[in-house]
């Protein structure tokens, strides 16, 4: 008989968690609402109570925000994450 195999915790070998297209369509998204808006990225930064490189990364796409950073760059831009998310969609390859 075969032994039973035991669930390994964690990611599967060889996976990530950072996929570049979504990474690339929030911050171009981010980006664009702030320059819409008029603000610059230091303001935004202190305004959703992050670092200012941070936010560099995140509109370069080069970090994926957690879901309480996506919370709090929406707030600071007066638009609500589901507006941010769909923004970002609009932005992804294919759409």
């Amino acid at each position: 008989m075969q032994a039973k195999r035991g669930i390994q915790r964690g990611r599967p070998v060889g996976a990530t968690t950072f996929e570049a297209a979504p990474a690339l369509a929030f911050g171009a998204a981010v980006r664009a609402i702030r320059t819409e808006e008029g603000i610059a990225q230091e303001t935004l930064a202190h305004l959703a109570g992050i670092e200012r490189s941070h936010m560099g990364k995140i509109e370069r796409g080069e970090h994926m925000p957690t879901l309480a950073v996506i919370l709090k760059i929406a707030r600071a831009l007066g638009r609500s994450a589901g507006e941010l998310i769909l923004e970002t969609e609009a932005r992804l390859p294919g759409n």
